[in-house]
């Protein structure tokens, strides 16, 4: 276990009690056991994001303790502020290593398809995450998929992926995760026709300005003329 946290139960609650946590570099977090023992605690901000930022991110099992007892989890939700993406909580959930968990896995994928090389396409990258089952200790840090023997039109499917021993897939075996593409017809002829539009904007302008101008002119010569009657 590469991570241990240290953690204080949480006495204290509400929204002002939250913000002089945060204020403080604290997060407030609720620990979900097992047997539907929640604890409030609070931990460093800071501790959160070393998790975050290691190469098994939301899916890493730590060790998290407090008081005297000391538990195994896994970041189950984090509430982010919509603005500055400050974590304003966190719900944890207790883990036991010897059961299987569900998670999500990123996908990566390696080589360059046959399609993009030498066919005109582009990949499209329908699911990027795939949902497995595994013991806590083998939770792959992510999936990858070969593509290099894609062409154009063919995809990528969860059913055609391996997966390390001890994971099992969980995401419908016929989910597309990437499909070669190439632009259609449809989307070339609306390019042209915005850019048809565009230079018709262009000419129209000068138009309204020769309108604008003979108005312009007959009100000055009724001016003259009115002075000229004076």
């Amino acid at each position: 276990m590469s991570f241990k946290i240290k953690a204080e139960k949480r006495e204290v609650f509400g929204k002002n009690a939250s913000r002089r946590l945060r204020k403080e570099g604290m997060v407030p977090v609720i620990l979900y056991g097992s047997n539907e023992v929640n604890v409030p605690l609070t931990l460093e901000k800071e501790a959160l994001f070393k998790i975050l930022r290691s190469e098994t991110g939301e899916n890493t099992v730590f060790e998290v303790s407090f008081n005297s007892e000391t538990r195994n989890a896994m970041i189950k939700d984090l509430q982010l502020d919509p603005v500055s993406d400050e974590i304003l909580h966190a719900d944890l959930i207790q883990i036991a290593m010897d059961k299987v968990v569900r998670v999500s896995i990123p996908v990566v994928t390696i080589g360059d398809a046959v399609g993009i090389k030498t066919e005109g396409g582009f990949i499209d990258f329908v699911t990027r995450e795939i949902e497995v089952e595994c013991l806590p200790k083998d939770i792959p840090e992510h999936i990858e998929i070969n593509i290099s023997h894609l062409h154009l039109r063919q995809s990528f499917k969860v059913g055609d992926v391996d997966v390390p021993e001890g994971v099992k897939l969980i995401t419908e075996p016929d989910s597309i995760l990437v499909h070669i593409e190439i632009p259609t017809k449809e989307e070339e002829i609306e390019v042209e026709k915005e850019a048809e539009e565009e230079v018709i904007s262009e000419e129209e302008e000068p138009e309204v300005i020769k309108k604008e101008k003979p108005a312009e002119e007959e009100e000055e010569k009724k001016k003259k003329r009115g002075k000229e009657e004076e």
